[in-house]
């Protein structure tokens, strides 16, 4: 599905977000507090946005890992385009089993792809041995807004105009209907926090922006 949909995935996400994603993401990076030349992991990187925000930090190297092989081509494009191999290198792999050492990266970022993990668990755990213990991690997902009346709104937007869109736009039939059944069975804010403590991570926080449709998880590898 995400093969299918990827030459129009990064403008869909600009369109249907109202161009809101790039400031989420950059707060995610933010929320890293990153060092200078550190060492960055970017799971479910899909076409290297996050990782592209991430680089502009100095001295900054990415890997992103994703399954998706046309996400991955599209994002060397992009990678190639600003002259960044050298500081990004995108990887084909699973999240239940990174590809990448022990305690070899200083941080670790998601966005929007922990709820599209067949088991996020294994995930996080994978992800705790990947990252130097007391480094920070930074997750976005999607949410449902706090305030009552932007619920409704958001509710019926997300419901019905957003598959239409996706639809619409990409061509895909049941991509973006995915998208809100998925969020749907997402663990709320509170539970996902819990499951970040119990995966080798503490000084958990859930951050909501823009009223809650996003949430931002920041947590700190244990150091021990």
């Amino acid at each position: 599905m995400f093969d299918a949909i990827a030459p129009r995935y990064d403008l869909l996400n600009h369109v249907l977000s109202v161009g809101m994603d790039r400031g989420w993401r950059k707060r995610a990076v933010d929320a890293l507090a990153l060092p200078d030349r550190a060492r960055v992991l970017d799971l479910c990187t899909g076409t290297g946005d996050l990782a592209l925000a991430a680089v502009t930090r100095r001295g900054v190297s990415v890997i992103g890992v994703d399954f998706a092989a046309e996400m991955l081509r599209l994002g060397l494009t992009k990678m190639r385009a600003a002259s960044l191999e050298g500081r990004i290198r995108l990887v084909r792999g699973d999240a239940a089993r990174i590809p990448v050492g022990d305690a070899t990266c200083d941080a670790a970022m998601i966005g929007f792809g922990i709820r599209n993990v067949a088991e996020p668990e294994r995930a996080l755990v994978e992800i705790a041995r990947v990252v130097k213990p007391g480094g920070r991690l930074a997750i976005l997902e999607f949410g449902q807004p706090r305030i009552p009346g932007v619920r409704t709104l958001y509710s019926w937007y997300f419901r019905y105009m957003l598959p239409l869109v996706g639809r619409l736009i990409s061509k895909h039939q049941s991509a973006y209907s995915y998208l809100p059944a998925s969020v749907g069975t997402f663990p709320p804010p509170a539970e996902f926090s819990k499951i970040l403590a119990a995966t080798g991570f503490s000084h958990v926080q859930a951050v909501p922006l823009t009223f809650g449709i996003v949430y931002l998880f920041i947590a700190e590898r244990n150091r021990f």
